[in-house]
């Protein structure tokens, strides 16, 4: 099996401060990875960099074994769902946030009925009637949720995923880790939530910019 990722040696610099140094990693489809770190280390900054957001100084980042490109970051941002600590959702309501994506022609031929809407919500805790809210005032870790539903009806296999589980009572937590046992989903997370890190097959430590260690279930 080839990996989904693989970060070859990438440093980025970025307003002249290094803040990827010599970061090495494989993921394979279906792990469960997360980068931690003290604030600053550069967790974040690798979910960035995948999706081309941050200029690579060296190195390579392959994506499903195809170097990442200007050209080829397309490919990557449309097979991933990435979930920030507060997403923007874009649109006025939750329906309308669910259904965006499917306006366009990629997916106008898959949009969900509203049993799959209902089913989706279901699974991550979320009631029915929160289709009709206003996606300005729900909370952030419905946000957050809304977003993840997203892309499950979407079909998304990769999952970039920053702090999601920061703002989630216990069940709404526990709800989400049972969506990422799915083996079909690959997930690479930053995360400082104890609960998660130990639901995760793969620990990624970074400290300045650097992989310092990797833990694979429970072993360095």
């Amino acid at each position: 099996m080839s990996p989904i990722i693989r970060f070859d040696r990438v440093s980025v610099i970025v307003h002249e401060k290094t803040i990827l140094s010599d970061i090495s990693f494989t993921l394979f489809p279906g792990e469960k990875a997360v980068l931690c770190g003290k604030s600053g280390s550069g967790k974040s900054s690798v979910l960035r960099t995948l999706l081309g957001l941050h200029p690579i100084k060296s190195g390579t980042v392959y994506f499903q074994e195809q170097p990442l490109t200007p050209s080829s970051v397309q490919t990557v941002r449309s097979c991933t769902a990435y979930i920030g600590q507060e997403p923007m959702l874009g649109a006025e309501s939750v329906r309308e946030a669910l259904l965006l994506p499917f306006q366009f022609k990629t997916h106008r031929d898959h949009k969900p009925t509203e049993a799959q809407l209902i089913e989706v919500l279901q699974r991550l805790h979320l009631p029915a009637d929160i289709l009709r809210q206003e996606s300005s005032r729900i909370s952030g870790g419905e946000k957050q949720r809304i977003a993840l539903a997203r892309g499950l009806l979407l079909g998304k296999k990769l999952y970039l995923l920053d702090e999601v589980t920061s703002a989630l009572d216990a069940e709404s937590k526990q709800a989400v880790f049972d969506v990422f046992s799915d083996p079909q989903l690959t997930v690479l997370s930053v995360a400082h939530d104890p609960e998660w890190l130990e639901r995760c097959g793969i620990v990624f430590e970074l400290e300045a910019g650097r992989l310092t260690q990797v833990k694979r279930n429970g072993n360095t």
